[in-house]
């Protein structure tokens, strides 16, 4: 190459390198996460990382576990970069080092109750009080809940009103409460499902019908806190996650959800 050309060449080359370096940067910087989290908040959580990979680039990809099977992945050595889940596993995992200690560097989403639904089309039970959800119960034709950290404690809710052998015979348990919801919305008669109220707020466009939350005796919150994973290779990534988690604008959204704060 003659000198004159060579003179050309480096000259574009310093024109075209700001331009360069700028569309390879985001490139550079953008992260893919691993996250694992409960299911009982995916109505919430779905759409607030669909918000954060579009403001940073980074990619979440994002894995759904009921508790119990969540504590089963990590404790087989399964990695992820950010984990959410209730905060007295979290604090199990942080006693093994599996994440950090400090409770400081969790970022808290919220809390979700149970309520009780009922197919399309059906007849709306009574359940404002702790008598009239028993009577629901009793009077129904079959009875739906999970296996779950939720369906385990209305579990022991029937237990507490006496009617568990009652109602045994015309019982159905899944492992998770999506399935619970799905198995209601293609029921009939006079069928009752209970869990979390997001998963039943997640099938009200197909007509699944939330009747409410437990009334206050019989309810019973879960808590939820996202948390990043000791040793993940995407620590700022992960940290920018947790913050979008923390900012107002994503913890009303998911509000919406049903995730209470």
């Amino acid at each position: 190459m003659s000198s004159p050309a060579r003179a050309r060449f480096a000259a574009v080359a310093l024109i075209l390198a700001p331009a360069l370096a700028l569309m390879l940067a985001p490139a550079a910087r953008a992260a893919e996460l691993a996250v694992l989290s409960a299911g009982a908040i995916e109505p919430g959580i779905r759409p607030a990382l669909a918000a954060f990979e579009r403001e940073s680039g980074h990619i979440a990809r994002l894995t759904f576990a009921t508790a119990p099977q969540i504590r089963t992945r990590i404790d087989a050595g399964e990695r992820f970069d950010v984990l959410i889940a209730p905060p007295a596993l979290l604090d199990d995992f942080a006693k093994q080092a599996k994440v950090p200690p400090d409770a400081a560097e969790r970022a808290p989403i919220g809390r979700v109750g149970l309520g009780v639904a009922v197919r399309p089309g059906a007849a709306v039970p009574d359940i404002g009080s702790a008598d009239a959800v028993r009577r629901a119960v009793l009077e129904a034709d079959s009875l739906v809940y999970n296996r779950a950290s939720t369906g385990l404690y209305f579990e022991s809710l029937l237990k507490q009103m006496g009617i568990d052998a009652q109602v045994a015979a015309k019982t159905t348990r899944y492992p998770d409460g999506a399935t619970v919801m799905h198995h209601v919305l293609r029921g009939q008669g006079r069928e009752i499902g209970v869990g979390a109220i997001t998963e039943i707020v997640l099938l009200r466009a197909q007509g699944l019908q939330l009747v409410g939350p437990l009334p206050a005796p019989l309810q019973n919150f879960t808590a939820y806190a996202a948390v990043p994973m000791a040793g993940s290779t995407n620590a700022p990534a992960a940290s920018a996650l947790l913050a979008h988690l923390r900012r107002s604008d994503t913890r009303a959204a998911l509000a919406a959800a049903g995730i209470e704060p």
